[in-house]
């Protein structure tokens, strides 16, 4: 008789070792779905609507009004479609005219007020960063009436100019970030620099603006969104204008006026999100690192 030499496969103490093993991978794989159900539970919910809006986008005009989920046949030209039926190119323009234009506008004016209210001593320092934070719980909706006689006093309304000059006034929350971020710099880069003969723009741009690029990055990036996605401000001043609306306005009058075709109603919404993403995609590192360094000193 041979004998079954130790810890040869088949053997009962190789099955158990095995055994064993599969165990363990599998108690690892639920002790991993565990502590990420919240996280994947998540990712689903806020991913569902945009894999819903894509694929509903190339579908037929007859499949998406179904409850289908799938399309039957992916029906590309939608997106053509949605650019012969409407002046997307013009919205576009529009659109990033004011979303650059507000975001360089505020850029220029919140950086020196917000260094101002971090760095400079004067009376009233506490008071003016108290009107700052008042700004940000004033609703648009209080100012809009005199704000647009006042534009129309001027002949400006149907523009997107009365939607950029406000910005060269500062933004209320973009300088509580950024004076929350000039509040952790060591005060010794500051006189440093003036040792060696600098003033206070001097020392602004030379030393603090580069130390100030994730805070800065971060408040472009909310600017740059929060302009791409308005609808309010362009309905109130250029909803009388075609020409100069933007793609959320746009947006809405496509969506009226091609109420059953659901299916370029999609893609004419994929067309307005791709810009965003593709430019949070690029710069998500900065954007999440300027918005972890904005410190809460102070």
């Amino acid at each position: 008789m041979t004998a079954v030499a130790p810890g040869r496969a088949g053997t009962p103490a190789v099955s158990a070792r095995r055994a064993s093993v599969a165990r363990a991978r599998r108690r690892r794989i639920l002790v991993w779905i565990a502590d990420h159900t919240v996280a994947v539970s998540l990712v689903v919910l806020f991913t569902f609507p945009l894999v819903f809006i894509v694929l509903t986008s190339v579908m037929t005009d007859q499949q998406a009004l179904t409850p289908d989920l799938w399309p039957r046949h992916w029906q590309w030209s939608n997106y053509a479609e949605v650019f012969r039926r409407a002046p997307v190119f013009t919205w576009l323009r529009n659109t990033v005219v004011y979303a650059v234009l507000a975001t360089a506008a505020m850029l220029v004016s919140s950086v020196p007020i917000a260094y101002a209210l971090a760095r400079f001593r004067f009376r009233g320092r506490n008071t003016a960063f108290l009107a700052v934070l008042t700004m940000m719980m004033l609703p648009p909706q209080v100012l809009v009436i005199p704000m647009y006689l006042f534009w129309a006093h001027l002949h400006l309304t149907g523009t997107v100019w009365p939607l950029v000059v406000p910005s060269l006034f500062g933004d209320a929350f973009s300088v509580f970030l950024l004076r929350q971020f000039l509040l952790t710099l060591p005060q010794e880069y500051l006189d440093a620099a003036k040792i060696d003969g600098c003033g206070e723009i001097r020392a602004l741009v030379r030393v603090v603006l580069p130390m100030m690029k994730p805070a800065v990055a971060a408040v472009a990036l909310f600017q740059f969104f929060s302009a791409w996605n308005d609808y309010y401000g362009p309905l109130i001043y250029t909803g009388e204008n075609p020409q100069h609306w933007t793609l959320a306005v746009g947006l809405a009058g496509f969506r009226t006026s091609q109420a059953v075709e659901w299916n370029l109603t999609m893609a004419a919404t994929v067309i307005a999100m791709a810009p965003v993403i593709i430019v949070f995609f690029f710069a998500q590192r900065a954007f999440i690192e300027g918005v972890t360094m904005t410190g809460v000193k102070g």
